[in-house]
């Protein structure tokens, strides 16, 4: 009597519980020792209470100052009233807009003082006085030429 042929019947299986077990394991270690290596000096910062909102930056509004009570703004000449009145309306259009204050040297701080405060009152989140760089003899470099990054040109 013939035997039938033993391989015909049986398929053999490949036990993967193991390996599975291998790989979870693996991926408990690296899950647990990976933070680990990117950790640095600890250390504890300090807090705020009013963080700055996320805003997209906006190119800021420049104001210059050319001589006392005399206010440019764009191509535009204004006294400080009609400056202030101009400025309320676009800080009223993008409240997250800077300023930008630009002033001759010539001018005291008492000068520019009129205009920061007022600006300061309508409620900028931030103003920003253009200086140029001095040589050490002290003579006044103009000013380097502004450059805008890709965020203020969108892209």
């Amino acid at each position: 009597m013939r035997t039938p042929p033993l391989t015909a019947g049986v398929q053999p299986e490949i036990n993967v519980t193991p390996l599975v077990d291998v790989v979870l394991v693996l991926l408990i270690i690296f899950m647990v020792v990976v933070p680990r290596l990117d950790q640095d000096v600890q250390v504890e910062l300090p807090g705020i209470f009013n963080p700055d909102p996320e805003v997209k930056v906006s190119d800021p509004l420049k104001v210059t100052i050319a001589q006392a009570g005399e206010y440019i703004i764009g191509a535009e000449r204004y006294d400080l009233d009609r400056a202030i009145e101009f400025l309320a309306g676009e800080h009223a259009a993008d409240p997250y807009r800077r300023l930008v204050l630009r002033a001759d040297s010539k001018l005291t701080y008492g000068d520019v003082r009129a205009i920061l405060a007022r600006t300061q009152e309508i409620g900028f989140p931030g103003v920003s006085f253009l200086v140029g760089e001095r040589h050490k003899s002290g003579a006044p470099i103009a000013p380097a030429p502004e450059r805008s990054s890709a965020a203020e040109q969108g892209g």
